[in-house]
């Protein structure tokens, strides 16, 4: 068995090792994980803690991957309804579809018993409401009905937040699967979806093979479907290593579009994992549990 997180996952990592050791399958311990997570206010990326996007207005991405049977659910732009990740597991299970989108995915939460609630922090309101004042000027009386175009690569968030929530895992059973969730990119254009619902962009899981998942500028990884290039590459034959390093270079191919840092997180099914930072400021850290650990361990990533 493994686990493997971005180091944002430390509310809810613990209760997922647990359950692991239980022998619950991978997904439901990740997602029971993950929702604690949302729930921590001091988590700035996702669920509560999270920053609202240009009109003042809380939008939720998350996803589920089964990589046995490689099911996927996912919600994107979702309003008004924690935990996010529960909500994609129960679209995998209950639904024909893949992923479900703002106000039709918020119908199938509340139809699947999750209930609505104000999800916009106070302080994180009145943050907001600042950084949009003091560059509208004059213009903040008429908001919102005023241009938001100009204003998406002007405004940024507090912190310069561009994370995600990831967990992957392989269990008792041998099965790897995947797991996301986040608010996104604070100060989005309404609408916006990152890499995290996207299946082969922010996530991919196949047993048979391996898991990945991604962190930081989904713009990014989208165009280079990064996550299903990793698991790709060791059904080819490439080892973790070199897979990891193939998607590294694929992104910096980039050359237009908004660019900037990526964290890749990676496992195979010989139970070995890599994390890269890819131009990331700073050191990146990340959280592995393996059976023979006596607690999780907070490690750092690897500079690509």
């Amino acid at each position: 068995m493994i686990l493997l997180a971005n180091s944002e996952a430390w509310p809810g990592f613990a209760d997922s090792v647990a359950l692991l050791k239980q022998g619950a399958h991978g997904l439901d311990a990740m997602v029971a994980g993950i929702g604690k997570v949302e729930r921590e206010t001091s988590v700035r990326s996702v669920g509560y803690g999270g920053w609202p996007n240009m009109l003042g207005r809380m939008e939720f991405d998350a996803a589920v991957m089964d990589g046995t049977t490689r099911d996927v659910g996912a919600v994107g732009a979702l309003p008004d309804i924690l935990p996010a990740c529960a909500v994609a597991q129960q679209v995998m299970q209950r639904l024909p579809h893949v992923m479900l989108t703002g106000e039709g995915a918020k119908r199938f939460a509340i139809e699947t018993g999750f209930s609505p609630e104000e999800t916009l922090l106070d302080d994180s309101k009145r943050i907001w409401w600042e950084r949009l004042e003091k560059e509208l000027g004059a213009d903040a009386a008429r908001f919102p009905d005023v241009p938001l175009i100009p204003l998406s690569t002007t405004i940024t968030d507090p912190e310069r937040v561009r994370d995600t929530t990831v967990f992957l895992c392989r269990d008792s059973q041998r099965g790897i699967h995947s797991a996301t969730s986040t608010s996104g990119w604070a100060w989005k254009y309404p609408g916006r979806l990152g890499d995290s619902p996207i299946a082969g962009a922010g996530f991919y899981a196949d047993s048979r093979y391996g898991a990945a998942a991604c962190t930081h500028t989904g713009e990014m990884t989208v165009r280079c479907s990064t996550s299903r290039s990793i698991v790709l590459a060791m059904k080819l034959g490439h080892s973790l290593e070199d897979a990891v390093a193939l998607a590294v270079e694929e992104l910096s191919e980039l050359s237009t579009g908004f660019l900037a840092g990526v964290v890749i997180h990676a496992i195979d099914a010989h139970g070995d994992h890599r994390v890269v930072n890819f131009r990331c400021q700073g050191d990146i850290k990340y959280w592995l549990w393996e059976p023979s650990m006596s607690q999780p361990e907070l490690r750092t990533a690897l500079r690509a």
